[in-house]
């Protein structure tokens, strides 16, 4: 598309030069899903936003109180508590909770407190397999059902209804494999929070992918820095400049409205950005694969043949490769299910990729009750051969302070050298705003999803 001067255009309007996704899904040899053909922006604005919502103790303590105590927020994968008996501990700031699986069909969550005198019940981060949760400072101790069924020395507390003081739940709900929690008792489902989103997902499977990897590290940042990290291109030029020549940065698509709780960025990739000169599409390949003559390396396996794209000859590299390695028949997905960067995010902190083989997902949550440190999760997600049993999930692995996100290249390959340069950054925002003596600015396009997850927090606080 031409570029056209943003001064004669209303905000939001504006466009970088490069062929546009949708013009790519013009181009594509296969149906297009609806959901692929959507292209939906609301411009939200363009005032500066306070520094103070990042780096101050009393809006992280709105945000706990009105935010994250009313909304839906993933909690773990199903597969990780497939028996009965087997829990997780999930924690949100000060908050805990159990969440386990009290038989084949129910998933309950419980807060992490004893009714006594408030001891948790399972350590801060841990899972495992219990018949009951016992306290371990007194004994009293409840059944996977939340009742309570051994309370020592009863004869001194003639005062407590045994019947009555089960252990209180928060709302529970699945989508994708995934489990939800809720605190709020005046909730609405989990299915009007996600809107069309489950619709969208529906021919990529995510309640039959296993999870492969699950990498975590605490990051000195406020949680919002690492999610505004990763849900606009517009840094890559900037901060993956290595990746220019197989990425549509400044042409990714963002589809924002906000009035719903999920939005949407597809960024192409196998096509060179909009900031390099005209490049062949055989260079594309090849900074892709890695293998350039440059470096001496072979790169006849993958010739681009004279007509063709790059991006059509990687898509059917993976159709024909990733498809045979899990048992399934690609060959009906799209170029760009193949290949792009087709990320989701879900208020407040929940990324799901769209797409077919593997997927990758973030989560990022405040580490406890300080709002300059977070901590920052990676899951990939998998297909597997389903005429086979399901692979076991991954345990997490937790990063140490000083051990870089590259250590992790083997679970993450061609990522975890590039979440590392994204790790140079955010500490530094952090600290910038605490020194700047201006608002944050915010393009209103390629910046738009910062923008809604502003505007869905205070729509959040408003109500208290």
């Amino acid at each position: 598309m031409n570029v056209q001067d943003p001064k004669t255009l209303k905000p939001g309007e504006a466009r970088s030069e490069g062929k546009s996704v949708q013009e790519m899904m013009d181009e594509e040899r296969r149906d297009v899903p609806e959901a692929l053909r959507r292209n939906t922006y609301v411009y939200n604005g363009s005032d500066d936003l306070d520094p103070k919502r990042w780096t101050s103790q009393e809006f992280h303590d709105l945000e706990m109180e009105h935010m994250w105590s009313k909304v839906w927020q993933m909690a773990c994968r199903l597969e990780e508590i497939p028996e009965a008996g087997d829990h997780i501990v999930y924690d949100i700031g000060d908050y805990s909770f159990i969440v386990v699986r009290t038989d084949d069909e129910t998933v309950k969550a419980y807060y992490n407190s004893c009714l006594h005198r408030g001891t948790q019940l399972r350590p801060t981060g841990s899972e495992g397999n219990t018949e009951q949760f016992r306290c371990p400072y007194h004994g009293w101790t409840w059944s996977l059902e939340g009742k309570l069924i051994d309370l020592p020395c009863d004869w001194d507390f003639p005062h407590v209804d045994k019947e009555k003081a089960t252990l209180p739940e928060v709302n529970v709900d699945f989508w994708g494999g995934f489990v939800f929690i809720n605190m709020d008792e005046d909730c609405e489902s989990l299915a009007d929070f996600l809107g069309d989103m489950p619709a969208e997902f529906a021919s990529w499977d995510y309640e039959n992918k296993y999870k492969a990897h699950h990498i975590g590290k605490r990051v000195d940042m406020n949680w919002k820095v690492g999610v505004e990290a990763f849900i606009e291109s517009y840094h890559v030029i900037a901060t993956h400049p290595q990746i220019l020549a197989s990425t549509g940065d400044a042409n990714t698509q963002y589809d924002v409205d906000p009035s719903i709780n999920f939005n949407r960025m597809i960024t192409p990739m196998a096509v060179q950005s909009p900031h390099l000169d005209k490049i062949e599409e055989q260079e594309i390949v090849d900074a892709m694969t890695g293998r350039t003559t440059r470096m001496g390396m072979d790169v006849s396996l993958l010739e681009v043949p004279e007509g063709e794209t790059a991006r059509a000859v990687m898509a059917e590299v993976r159709r024909n490769t990733v498809g045979p390695n899990f048992g399934k028949d690609y060959s009906s997905f799209t170029d760009s299910e193949m290949l792009d960067a087709i990320q989701y995010w879900v208020f407040p902190n929940f990324f799901p990729w769209g797409g077919v083989g593997t997927n990758i997902v973030y989560r990022f949550r405040p580490d406890g009750n300080n709002p300059d440190s977070a901590f920052m999760e990676v899951i990939i997600l998998s297909d597997y051969d389903t005429s086979g049993p399901r692979p076991d999930p991954a345990d997490m692995r937790v990063l140490g302070e000083d051990e870089p996100w590259s250590s992790a290249e083997d679970q993450m390959p061609g990522l975890a050298s590039v979440f590392e340069q994204d790790m140079a950054n955010m500490p530094r925002v952090q600290k910038g705003m605490k020194t700047g003596r201006k608002g944050i600015t915010l393009g209103n396009y390629q910046e738009s999803r910062v923008r809604h997850l502003h505007h869905k927090i205070d729509e959040y606080i408003a109500t208290k």
